[in-house]
């Protein structure tokens, strides 16, 4: 599986939100799936930001330009919005497929509220569902950005058969961050065994640092921390392989109940 990672710094202002994508993705081809990041609707802004007011429905304007993209590119795309409910909205990753349709939405299970920040009093947690999808010959386990810090999360997606894990993320820049990172990343990637691809919002406000992580835990590729976009092949042999050398899943003791 080709798969292309989009690092971009969203704006408050939607609109312009979709014309960045559209013209990012304009240097995309033959890809099987493209990652863009968490919150690429619409950035989350100052913490009194009313993000209620900026969310969108499944149906609306950003969803239907993925799909509008997915369909000309002949890819399935994943990236994340703020999907509106009648109450705060849901920090959700929507996944197009290649014919355009809708195929899965995740919602953020674990909300920022953390080194300062309360996520959780501007959006709404979901119920505890953890999502797998197959794309091409992967099974790809969804995870949005502080999800990374629970490996249970992670374990749960393995159990229900995920061999690589997709994480759109807007990691908030500062100390110790990038290093929180890379080593997340490559830690769900080793202790799963599976192919980890993140696709970070990058800017001054956020880490960037967009990277694929093999299932040994190796970082494949790595962007800096601006507007770019890096591309890896993750084959499911790698996962057979490592899995057949390093056989701790199935030598676990302690199950996930």
């Amino acid at each position: 599986m080709q798969v292309t990672l989009v690092q971009l710094a969203a704006d408050l202002d939607p609109a312009a939100n979709r014309e960045l994508v559209v013209d990012s993705l304009r240097t995309v081809d033959g890809q099987d799936l493209v990652v863009l990041p968490e919150a690429m609707m619409h950035d989350f802004g100052p913490p009194e930001h009313d993000l209620a007011a900026a969310a969108e429905p499944l149906d609306g304007p950003f969803v239907n330009l993925l799909s509008q993209q997915a369909r000309r590119l002949g890819s399935t795309i994943v990236a994340g919005m703020f999907e509106r409910t009648d109450d705060l909205p849901y920090n959700t990753l929507v996944v197009l497929g290649p014919d355009g349709e809708l195929v899965t939405t995740y919602r953020k299970i674990h909300l920022y509220d953390s080194f300062g920040y309360r996520e959780s009093e501007r959006l709404r947690a979901a119920d505890i569902a953890p999502v797998v999808i197959p794309v091409g010959d992967l099974s790809l386990g969804l995870m949005t950005c502080y999800d990374l810090r629970f490996p249970e999360l992670s374990r749960a997606l393995v159990d229900a058969g995920a061999e690589a894990f997709v994480v759109p993320a807007a990691w908030v820049a500062g100390e110790h961050k990038v290093e929180h990172w890379r080593t997340l990343l490559r830690a769900r990637a080793i202790e799963n065994t599976v192919w980890v691809a993140a696709a970070g919002q990058g800017g001054s406000r956020y880490s960037g640092h967009s990277l694929v992580a093999d299932p040994w835990g190796t970082i494949v590729v790595e962007a800096a921390g601006g507007n770019e976009q890096v591309t890896a092949q993750m084959t499911v042999d790698a996962v057979r392989r490592s899995r057949e050398v390093n056989p701790s899943l199935a030598n676990r003791r302690m199950q996930t109940p």
